[in-house]
């Protein structure tokens, strides 16, 4: 850990991290609730009230007959008796109770690091921005549950993906926030590799974008075969919306080209990185991020191909979700450790005196 930062840094980078993970776990396990269909169980939307779950054998049938109302009743689970609906009602109070669980994780410590100012005023604003996005995050889910509740038995895909896409951008501002006070940067010059590293991070995070789209029109239970998609490498149907732009978005067999289009060429720029970077003047902490890129780089294709070759199991859609994150926190970390040309001469010099010293 670098030797700049203090007690009053360190207590707030690991509170920060500590609501990293939590963000973590919310994401994967809303990778679990919507791949076992039950993010549509629970109708209401009470932040406070809805704390509890149902406690008695009359609280759970009201709850019962209010999703006997929805179009996921009446189309997918008209078999559902009251125990089937405590199945899949468990994983959405389970995902929903963490959420509440994260904001008082974040909020309650905020308070009491401003109050004894290891969090200047200054900086303040950063930290009640995390809390905003925390709070909208939480809208956004609300009103995309809401979309599966009209007429169609699933959520739309655009909101769905908006719903991703702030999470990991909660992860990602938090994440920075946390490195930055244990590694303040020593200079405001950029390392040479920073711009190629922000590149790769901006494609990875795109290939999540298009996962979300993937996920929210159920692209991976068809064309379950690799490296072709059935027959062909560009499949009929690509095209078929009009005007051409709603393919990207509205075509199922568009959104799982496209994604592995994507993971194809990620995957493919993150080994040419690494190749690359391995030879240049890279030590520390940037080393063995690049290292576990790669790594996890290979995790990833290896999970992606399983899952689709599987028609999306449930675990394994899940773990590809889990280590999609996982591909992307690296990479922000490794953004950040070439954030200053100094990072590397710093690192150098600290690990030749310790082995000097060994």
């Amino acid at each position: 850990m670098n030797s700049l930062t203090t007690n009053e840094d360190r207590a707030v980078a690991r509170w920060l991290l500590v609501c990293c993970a939590l963000v973590f776990a919310m994401v994967v396990l809303g990778g679990v609730t919507r791949l076992t269909g039950s993010g549509l169980s629970m109708i209401e939307w009470r932040p406070i009230m809805g704390t509890l779950p149902p406690l008695s054998a009359d609280e759970w049938q009201e709850k019962y007959e209010i999703y006997q109302l929805t179009p996921e009743f009446r189309k997918v689970n008209p078999h559902f008796d009251v125990d089937d609906f405590k199945g899949i009602f468990w994983l959405e109070y389970l995902h929903r109770l963490l959420g509440r669980l994260i904001g008082l994780v974040f909020a309650i410590p905020l308070l009491y690091f401003t109050v004894r100012k290891y969090i200047p005023l200054a900086e303040l604003p950063k930290f009640l921005l995390m809390l905003a996005l925390g709070g909208l995050q939480a809208i956004v889910g609300k009103i995309m549950v809401a979309s599966g509740q009209v007429d169609l038995p699933h959520v739309s895909q655009y909101r769905l993906t908006a719903h991703l896409v702030l999470a990991f951008a909660v992860f990602a501002f938090m994440f920075w926030v946390a490195l930055s006070r244990l590694y303040p940067a020593a200079t405001d010059e950029r390392h040479p590799w920073f711009l190629r590293t922000q590149a790769l991070f901006a494609l990875i995070s795109v290939t999540i974008v298009s996962g979300g789209f993937v996920a929210g029109l159920k692209a991976g239970k068809i064309f379950n075969t690799f490296p072709l998609m059935g027959d062909s490498w560009v499949p009929p149907g690509i095209m078929a919306l009009t005007p051409g732009w709603r393919n990207l978005f509205d075509n199922a067999i568009t959104a799982q080209f496209d994604h592995r289009l994507l993971a194809i060429t990620t995957f493919a720029a993150v080994v040419a990185f690494w190749f690359r970077a391995r030879t240049s003047d890279i030590v520390g902490r940037a080393r063995s991020a690049l290292n576990a890129l790669l790594h996890t780089a290979i995790l990833q294709v290896v999970l992606g191909i399983s899952t689709l070759l599987l028609a999306v199991p449930a675990a394994l859609g899940a773990a590809h979700q889990a280590v999609g994150m996982l591909l992307f926190g690296i990479a922000l970390y490794l953004l950040h450790a070439f954030r200053c040309a100094a990072t590397s001469s710093r690192n150098a010099v600290s690990a030749n005196t310790h082995g000097r010293e060994a």
